[in-house]
């Protein structure tokens, strides 16, 4: 279990909402720092993709 907005908690809702790999780079998430995977995470929340925790 991650911390909640931690790098583990922003992969992991990623995955679930079925996004694996970064949609432009094409590499795996778990790759990334913290801070880019939660502009990922909010610019799909935005896009209605990812439903608020």
């Amino acid at each position: 279990m991650a911390y909640k907005y931690s790098k583990g908690w922003f992969v992991q809702q990623l995955k679930d909402a079925e996004i694996r790999y970064h949609p432009i780079e094409r590499r795996k998430l778990e790759l990334y720092k913290t801070h880019i995977l939660r502009r990922l995470y909010e610019d799909l929340q935005k896009e209605k993709i990812i439903k608020e925790p």
